[in-house]
């Protein structure tokens, strides 16, 4: 039996997994979903990964982490603090040891979806949040239908920038092995690199998908293939 630890990325929570999480329990596996504090503007991506550990502090068996977008950047984290049998970086950004995500971001800007920006606001708390819907759509969920995008929508949460700048803890990247996700369709994480990333930083199995940035609402049991796969 495998236990599965699902990290959720910007803007989502532990509900994002709720279409997925079953189709893994019912085959014999445990599945642990935690909600990040990615609201709370004090927190670093250590932070995240001091929330994910203590999830799984129960756990001895085998443990796969699930990264999705901004997860990705957690799961080498928690692959650093305690045993992991392998990471899986679905539509995911990673950590790039020596670096923080804003250096990333400058440096590499075909990794993300500049017009993004566009659909973003900031709240009294400088929180970014999605003023834009229809392009909160169009760029994470493009391929699910409307009452899926309707409920996902009115669960997002702010998304506090704090942790982008400030360079996470790893000396280097934790020797696990690791899958990459990449979806023929997602309008917000770079495609070219994300595949290039895949193959040059992760020295990651590249599984392609159909669909946009969120295969866990449209695709739950590919997904799901993919990680049972992945588990061995």
């Amino acid at each position: 039996m495998t236990t599965f630890a699902l990290v959720h990325g910007a803007w989502h929570g532990a509900w994002c997994w709720e279409r997925l999480a079953p189709l893994l329990q019912q085959v014999g596996h445990d599945v642990v979903a935690m909600d990040l504090p990615i609201d709370d503007g004090s927190v670093s991506f250590d932070g995240y990964a001091d929330v994910v550990c203590a999830a799984l502090e129960e756990c001895d068996g085998d443990v796969v982490a699930v990264g999705h977008s901004y997860g990705g950047l957690v799961i080498p984290l928690v692959a650093a603090r305690r045993p992991v049998q392998h990471l899986v970086f679905v539509c995911a950004y990673d950590p790039d040891v020596g670096r923080s995500l804003s250096d990333q971001l400058r440096d590499e800007p075909e990794s993300f979806n500049a017009a993004a920006k566009k659909g973003f606001t900031l709240d009294a708390q400088s929180r970014i949040v999605w003023a834009d819907h229809g392009m909160a759509r169009e760029l994470m969920c493009a391929d699910c239908d409307d009452a899926t995008v309707e409920a996902a929508l009115q669960r997002l949460r702010p998304h506090s920038p704090y942790a982008n700048p400030l360079p996470c803890s790893l000396t280097e990247f934790p020797a696990v092995s690791c899958t990459s996700v990449v979806c023929t369709d997602d309008r917000l994480i770079g495609r070219e690199w994300a595949k290039r990333v895949a193959r040059d930083r992760l020295g990651a199995d590249l599984i392609e998908l159909p669909g946009s940035h969120s295969p866990f609402l449209s695709r739950p049991q590919a997904l799901a293939d993919v990680l049972l796969r992945a588990a061995g």
